[in-house]
């Protein structure tokens, strides 16, 4: 189960690059800045050489136009992307371009879009992109450095996770006509320039300069992007649409041929995800992620399935290069949640075999490690590379990752469970809670042990209330609260919660992100991915292991120790997990024959079936 649809139809990847491996443009060299470069690959060369025409999973035939229409919970109050604030509209990403594009069919390649090629010296202490020429935004003015460096310089400034994401690229610059370099503050980090090529670019002329539009502020004014798409309608809170551009700049480039090929894209917002599917039923929309094993087994018998005209597929592909922590995350900013014994306690009082029976049709594995089903979870005792890691800040990380390999409690019969319960409590009576007639109170203070699970998608009460249930055993008060989307966005971003239920997907190439979801710095940040509020100098000095590992072998094993660390602590509850990926979508769309290793390329490589033949 995905707490939101769009937790992995969306996500992209980031992580650790090889640049060594970086394919040459051939463009003039520069020692001082290194040769000029159209793509990289995390190992060997890329896949597609210099020009190529298109992705190999793509239909370049696919006809142009018709309308997608998707769905969305909640609703939106802002069409600005960059602001940690407010409740981004779905989609908007179809408006905005990045210096680069990250392949499907690669586990983690790059190929130019808004640039054309990139560079680096040989100690990786910058990075330069130039531009592409022909680059445009949709009011027809050019994209220039300009616009990168204020895209930048704001994105920092306003939002939290980009300001750790690039909190080692110190300053932009514009370093020629069509140039501009970042500056790092550290050498022999390989990933940086990667990041940056992430970058979202917005036009600078419609943010400043008395355009009457404020980069800090939430607006409900149609933004203007250099992407393939541009706002066509917006119904405040309900529905936004997206039409495809005549004009856009890049279709016939490599990355883009075959793709794009809605003429419309329109999100539908639903109150929440049991009437949107309801609404998919109905036909209001055209594509479903289905979420729940027990809906998938037992909810698809309407005639639209029996007929033909709704198709069900389950893939693997989107998750392949994905390992996925979801998990019910305790603030650990709070008491009693900063003791490690009050944590163990409530993983204890989970028990995911029986609520997996009896709730989710035995579909799922429990949720193991931060990269579980990759071959960056840990497993076992540490040994060589990563047990040499451990030993490099043995007195910042606790003993038991040496001899003690981490395991979750396992349930599903009355004698594990009351076992579980029984360790549970006296873990709970260590931490300084006594049991006095049916309810937990601290010992020393008397104050009744409550606290509440805040959420923004009612289908996870499926799960949670049994887990509530188990805890007023122990004589813990929990209670669940449902909110809105938009105010769940608020609270999670300023930490105004005792726990949530989040997830965090991570790439087989992972680095400065991991700052963002448990660096010390980010702990306080607000809008940042660190929601259980990590703040520890041993896992900060493994993230730099990461970040600075000089191959991939040093990579994995520097993983696998954050992750052992990561779970020794305890801070998160972890949940479950499902390698199979489950779509529905009607007849009016279709998808090539064969979709790329690593995605579904959706929505750009699908079509409308009104315009074919």
């Amino acid at each position: 189960m995905w707490k939101r649809a769009a937790a992995t139809a969306g996500i992209i990847l980031t992580g650790f690059l090889a640049f060594q491996n970086a394919a040459h443009a051939e463009t003039s060299d520069d020692s001082a800045g290194g040769e000029w470069q159209y793509a990289a690959a995390l190992t060997g060369e890329p896949q597609y050489p210099e020009n190529f025409t298109h992705f190999d999973y793509v239909n370049v035939s696919a006809p142009k136009g018709g309308e997608l229409k998707l769905s969305a919970t909640g609703t939106f109050d802002s069409l600005n992307p960059l602001p940690y604030g407010g409740t981004k509209a779905r989609g908007l990403g179809l408006v905005f371009d990045t210096l680069m594009f990250r392949a499907e069919d690669e586990i983690d390649a790059q190929y130019g879009l808004l640039a054309e090629a990139f560079r680096y010296p040989d100690d990786i202490s910058s990075v330069t992109y130039r531009l592409r020429s022909e680059a445009r935004f949709s009011d027809g003015e050019p994209v220039t450095p300009a616009d990168v460096v204020f895209s930048f310089d704001k994105a920092k400034e306003l939002n939290a996770r980009y300001a750790n994401y690039y909190r080692h690229v110190v300053r932009a610059e514009i370093t020629g006509e069509r140039d501009v370099t970042f500056f790092f503050d550290e050498t022999g980090n390989r990933e940086l320039p990667q990041i940056v090529g992430q970058l979202m670019v917005l036009p600078k002329h419609q943010w400043s300069g008395g355009s009457g539009f404020d980069i800090s502020e939430s607006t409900l004014e149609k933004v203007i992007g250099s992407g393939p798409y541009e706002i066509a309608e917006v119904n405040p809170g309900s529905s936004i649409s997206y039409r495809l551009r005549d004009d856009y700049w890049g279709k016939d480039l490599g990355v883009n041929a075959g793709r794009n090929n809605f003429g419309t894209v329109r999100y539908i917002y639903f109150a929440d995800m049991d009437v949107a599917f309801e609404a998919f039923r109905a036909g209001t929309f055209d594509f479903w992620i289905e979420t729940r094993a027990k809906r998938w087994a037992t909810g698809y018998d309407f005639p639209a399935v029996q007929e033909g005209r709704v198709i069900r597929e389950e893939v693997e592909n989107p998750l392949r290069s994905a390992g996925i922590m979801q998990a019910l995350v305790p603030n650990t900013r709070r008491a009693p949640f900063n003791d490690q014994r009050v944590r163990e306690a409530l993983i204890y009082a989970f028990d995911f075999e029986t609520i997996n029976r009896n709730q989710l049709s035995n579909a799922y594995a429990r949720d193991n490690s931060y990269w579980f089903g990759t071959e960056l979870a840990s497993s076992g005792l540490p040994e060589g590379e990563e047990l040499e890691i451990l030993k490099s800040v043995e007195d910042e990380v606790p003993a038991g990752v040496f001899d003690t390999p981490n395991s979750l409690p396992v349930g599903g019969t009355p004698e594990k469970s009351r076992a579980n319960m029984r360790k549970a409590f006296e873990l709970l009576k260590e931490a300084g809670f006594e049991r006095r007639g049916t309810q937990m109170v601290n010992a020393a203070t008397g104050e009744p042990f409550s606290f509440e699970i805040l959420i923004d998608n009612p289908s996870l009460q499926v799960v949670i209330l049994p887990y509530v249930e188990t805890l007023r055993k122990l004589g813990i008060d929990a209670n669940v609260r449902v909110v809105d989307s938009s105010q769940y966005q608020n609270r999670v971003n300023d930490f105004d919660y005792d726990m949530i239920w989040e997830i965090w997907a991570q790439s087989l190439s992972p680095g400065n992100e991991q700052f963002n979801y448990w660096g010390s710095r980010s702990a306080d940040q607000p809008g940042s991915e660190n929601y259980a509020g990590i703040s520890d100098p041993g896992i900060d000095a493994l993230i730099n292991k990461v970040v600075f590992a000089d191959d991939r072998e040093t990579l994995t094993a520097a993983t696998k120790a954050l992750d052992r660390v990561l779970l020794a602590h305890d801070f998160v509850i972890p949940l479950y997990y499902s390698k199979n990926y489950r779509i529905a979508y009607w007849d009016t769309i279709t998808h090539p024959a064969e979709f790329p290793d690593y995605g579904l390329d959706f929505p750009a490589g699908w079509w409308s079936t009104q315009f074919e033949e």
